[in-house]
Formats: structure tokens, sequence, C-alpha cells
């Protein structure tokens, strides 16, 4: 459902989010580390996610990223989708048609409907505050 970018900038405002709430700011290397993603591929990703406002970065000897804690709650999923992916989650064909619509459905259409609907409701109403709790308490996991 989601581009690879999207999924690497979700795993790594969680992974932030986890850092600032213990006070820390991660660095790019840390980052990419923990998320298992290319260095150069987190560093474009985390750019978005700082101009759309997901994360905070900070240059200088104690720089890095971070996100303000009170934050945690209000950042909802889907403002990581929309700032990576657009809203192409909520428009794209599941089978990939450029023609796609309402009025010229593909096979799939009316099946998907539902998915597509269920899915805006869950990234609309989880913040990263949810996602952040089950990492911190080790009941989740970012990397194998």
């Amino acid at each position: 459902m989601f581009s690879k970018a999207c999924e690497y900038a979700i795993r790594a405002a969680i992974y932030i989010a986890s850092e600032s709430q213990s006070g820390r700011r991660a660095s790019l290397k840390d980052i990419a580390r923990e998320i298992d993603s290319p260095e150069a591929f987190t560093a474009k990703t985390l750019q978005k996610l700082s101009r759309s406002g997901v994360v905070v970065s900070t240059k200088g000897a104690h720089g890095g990223f971070h996100i303000v804690p009170e934050q945690l709650q209000q950042i909802k999923v889907s403002k990581i989708v929309l700032a990576i992916d657009g809203d192409k989650v909520y428009t794209r064909c599941s089978l990939g048609l450029h023609d796609c619509s309402e009025d010229h459905p593909c096979p799939f259409h009316s099946r998907f409907q539902p998915v597509r609907s269920d899915l805006r409701q869950i990234i609309e109403n989880t913040s990263l505050g949810d996602l952040t709790s089950g990492l911190v308490s080790g009941d989740t996991f970012l990397k194998i």
C-alpha cells in the first residue's frame, strides 16, 4: 500500500519519536542503522519529513533529528504518508491502472474500496505517540 520510501519514513519517525521521548536527538547515521535503510535515502526522506513539520532538524555538534514529545499525540501517520506519497494511497488503483475511477472501475475497484476506507481511518487516527509506546516498552520492534 505504501511506497518503500513511505515505509522508511514511518519507521524513521517512530525511531526519532522514541529517542525524543528519552531526551535524545537521533543522528542520520543512527536512524539509517536502526531502520535498516541506506543513509543517502534516509537523508532525503528526513528532509521531506522536516519540511512537512513532522521532525525538527538541528545542525551542529549536538544536532540531529527530534520531535517535541508533547506533539507525539498530534502527529498522525497520515501526515507522514502525505509528506512522502501524497494522497495516492487513497486514490491510486489497486491494480495500477491509470484510468480506474468510480465512473470507470477496474475489476477489483469495488472490492478494494472498503480496504482503502479502513486504511484512511487507521492512518488518520493513529499518532506517532500510539506507535512509539510499544517501541519504548519493548513490545514492538523496528528492525530484526
